[in-house]
């Protein structure tokens, strides 16, 4: 990273702890810690590749926190859950005691004490995650980063291509290369959606390594990802296209002990003048299914 783009990063840093410090009825110094530890390992995850401009470092950032968003919603969830285990708890003890020859009154309203400030507590637990799902709604929407491989999205994708698409004089090459995982949905089944999750970020990492700081990966869906070449030409792109497909095969995942094998299948188009992002990601997608339906672990093209 340039020196101007790291003073930037910690000026991001620096001003979204006060936000967090500010919000909080009571900040405390182990808030602070965490938080500080929390961008201490965005920022060592963050690598050289990975930004072709500063947003893509303060994306990376903020991103981090939507997780912390998502495990703080998690965490109600199940205080919600154990509330209202215990609840059932109480009134199945009031039924059990109805007859029985003991101060029935007191044991009552003990219960009904107990119950009634559990329901308190229900209720402001739910108004909590009614709060953070709107605001984990508000960070997917207007996140350009996937938060498990830290790549670019969908949704950055699209917009990049109607920039592009929208620019009928692109002055250079520009080449769509779509990769798709092979026998995906296997690996899940004897391994674990777990060891899916360490392949998609295993595939990310040697993505981001192979390419150039002017190259872009997107992670598309599923375990789909986009790559957009810029100023190549056809045999070049094609060239890095086989390129990424050795390096995944002759790299193996090491997860729990096991050596897991990868192999991915790619399809390759370049941008047309008159294209659209649809007309684009259709041939794209095209010569993807070229190379998934001839065998796999290959690379096709359409260029018309």
């Amino acid at each position: 990273m340039e020196k101007n783009d790291l003073k930037a990063l910690i000026e991001e840093i620096y001003q979204n702890l006060l936000e967090r410090v500010n919000s909080q009825e009571e900040a405390t110094k182990g808030q602070v810690i965490c938080y500080l530890r929390d961008a201490i390992e965005v920022v060592s995850n963050i690598n050289d590749k990975d930004i072709d401009s500063i947003e893509h470092a303060r994306e990376a950032f903020s991103n981090s926190y939507k997780e912390l968003v998502k495990q703080s919603l998690s965490s109600y969830k199940n205080s919600n859950e154990i509330f209202g285990e215990l609840s059932q708890l109480n009134k199945e003890t009031i039924n059990q005691y109805s007859e029985k020859h003991i101060d029935l009154q007191t044991l009552t309203e003990k219960f009904d004490e107990i119950q009634s400030h559990m329901t308190k507590e229900v209720s402001k637990a739910n108004e909590v995650i009614s709060e953070l799902t709107s605001k984990v709604k508000v960070l997917e929407e207007t996140s350009n980063l996937d938060p498990l491989t830290k790549v670019f999205n969908r949704r950055a994708l699209i917009s990049y291509l109607r920039e592009v698409c929208a620019n009928k004089d692109i002055p250079y090459h520009l080449h769509i290369l779509m990769i798709d995982i092979d026998n995906f949905k296997s690996i899940n089944d004897n391994y674990g959606h777990i060891t899916g999750d360490k392949i998609l970020i295993f595939i990310s990492n040697i993505l981001r390594k192979a390419l150039r700081d002017g190259d872009k990966i997107f992670r598309f869906g599923g375990e789909e990802f986009t790559i957009i070449l810029s100023r190549n030409s056809d045999e070049e792109s094609e060239s890095i296209a086989k390129r990424l497909l050795k390096l995944i095969s002759s790299n193996n995942l090491i997860y729990m002990g096991q050596k897991i094998s990868i192999t991915a299948s790619i399809g390759l188009t370049k941008y047309l003048k008159d294209d659209t992002p649809d007309s684009l990601m259709a041939r794209a997608d095209k010569a993807l299914y070229t190379s998934k339906n001839n065998g796999k672990n290959m690379v096709s093209k359409v260029y018309e």
